[in-house]
């Protein structure tokens, strides 16, 4: 008879506990620890338990060739180990590519969360529908909706015409794991979808779908079949009002890449970045509009006005930003209005809400503005979140422009961190910000004194040089405001 081991875990940090308690000893967390029922593998698999088939199957239900094998594995120094080169597959969206770290990797496990509405159903079946037009075989599982609302959907995407309607592009509407397991056997695809995670459920597991225990199990079935396999898998995780992917973090501890997927449901534009990627980097991040015939893939030219083809406007700056291996030219507004001493308001969007108040006291200490009974609004336009120091000095003339009502100049980018003497810091990959600055239109280049002439360099290689304004701190930059 199989033994049965009880215990808790915690569902915001995932570790385990061997008794419930009010409060999580690792994470702090209040009412967290669900109870989790472990069978012992040694007594073999649970009645109707899924048979994940392949030497990790084997090793599982306790073969003795299998327990032969992995006694004959022997350490080896990690200068003999042999790299991997393992062959990607284009998913034929080159932004989702670039994210992934140019292309799905056979065997791997995907997490993709966002949220409700963002379009990640959408994204997954344009991808399937690109690869299954590359002759690549797909299935397609979906828990949420029948074969024919993914069927609708998928005649509506652009692009997805001719993969969707082939024979490569398996849909099947089932939310039992052992029935997908059974036909991702069967059809041998190079990847499987699976749009939820969060209502996939095993038989033998005594839980309502969703819950931990089904979770944990399921997506550990997921990475058996993936790694035994070989074939890649893709699930979606919905994110809870508390920002977790799938709910608890332990589904991100089990996979390969977690992707997140971001945006507004009320702007165009969407962006998917790498949480953890375990086959490439997690600086990169893919860009991309929603339309009514699906994501389309955003271009860096299009991403921001032209900066060289607008009037001078207070309160708006533009600021090269890093995004991975790419600059991107976004614009930040600010807004400044007439509140109540004690009580201004602060507020930002796109933006670091703490940043925005450090640099509003850097402002009032060496700037020589009165801003305690001014309310302060600031954004990224377009969507757009904007994390990294280099965007300070744009942020910080951009409150001053709207302050004074004077404008930094249409075709005016301005580059550098400020610290809180009020200095302007050197940036990194400042040459590559110029050059995508001047490329977009700048002409006047506000930048650190100490990376002034790398920032000339890098501007007379574009062709025609931009002035190149260096500033020693925030009071010479807000002399240049017009």
């Amino acid at each position: 008879m199989a033994k049965v081991r009880t215990s808790y875990v915690c569902r915001d940090c995932g570790n385990v506990q061997p008794k419930w308690m009010g409060k999580c000893p690792d994470c702090g967390a209040w009412d967290a620890l669900e109870r989790f029922t472990e069978r012992d593998a040694a007594d073999g698999p649970a009645p109707g338990a899924l048979d994940l088939g392949g030497p990790l199957g084997a090793a599982q239900s306790g073969v003795p060739g299998a327990a032969r094998a992995a006694a004959a594995r022997r350490a080896v120094p990690i200068a003999e180990v042999q790299p991997l080169d393992v062959p990607r597959i284009p998913s034929g969206i080159d932004e989702f590519d670039r994210v992934l770290g140019g292309g799905i990797v056979p065997g791997s496990v995907t997490l993709l969360g966002g949220d409700p509405g963002i379009g990640k159903s959408t994204l997954l079946l344009q991808a399937a529908a690109a690869l299954a037009g590359r002759g690549r075989r797909v299935l397609y599982a979906t828990s949420e909706e029948s074969a024919a609302q993914v069927k609708l959907r998928a005649d509506r995407l652009e692009g997805s015409g001719d993969g969707a309607r082939g024979a490569n592009l398996l849909l099947l509407a089932e939310p039992n794991l052992a029935v997908i397991a059974e036909e991702a056997r069967r059809t041998r695809p190079d990847l499987l979808v699976l749009d939820s995670i969060q209502l996939v459920f095993r038989g033998d597991v005594d839980a309502p779908p969703g819950s931990l225990q089904q979770l944990r199990r399921c997506c550990l079935d997921l990475v058996s079949i993936a790694k035994t396999s070989g074939t890649a898998v893709a699930m979606v995780g919905h994110v809870t009002k508390e920002g977790d992917l799938a709910g608890p973090k332990l589904l991100e501890h089990l996979v390969d890449v977690v992707l997140a997927f971001e945006g507004d449901r009320h702007h165009a534009y969407r962006v998917v970045r790498a949480v953890k990627n375990r086959f490439g980097s997690t600086q990169e991040v893919g860009l991309f509009e929603m339309t009514g015939a699906g994501l389309t893939e955003v271009e860096e030219a299009t991403l921001a006005p032209d900066a060289g083809g607008r009037a001078t406007r207070p309160g708006s700056v533009f600021t090269p930003v890093l995004a991975g291996s790419r600059v991107l030219l976004a614009e930040v507004q600010a807004l400044t209005a007439t509140g109540f001493l004690g009580n201004a308001k602060r507020r930002a969007s796109g933006l670091d809400a703490g940043r925005l108040a450090m640099l509003i006291a850097v402002l009032e200490k060496h700037g020589g503005l009165r801003l305690a009974d001014q309310d302060i609004y600031a954004s990224a336009v377009g969507g757009m979140r904007i994390a990294e120091p280099a965007a300070d000095l744009a942020i910080a003339l951009a409150v001053a422009g709207a302050f004074h009502d004077r404008g930094a100049g249409a075709a005016t980018a301005a580059i550098g961190e400020i610290s809180l003497s009020g200095d302007l810091r050197s940036v990194r990959q400042l040459e590559l910000r110029v050059q995508a600055a001047v490329r977009r239109g700048a002409n006047v280049l506000l930048v650190p004194r100490a990376q002034a002439d790398a920032a000339r360099v890098a501007a007379r290689a574009m062709g025609p040089a931009a002035e190149v304004v260096a500033a020693a701190g925030i009071r010479d930059a807000l002399d240049t405001l017009a």
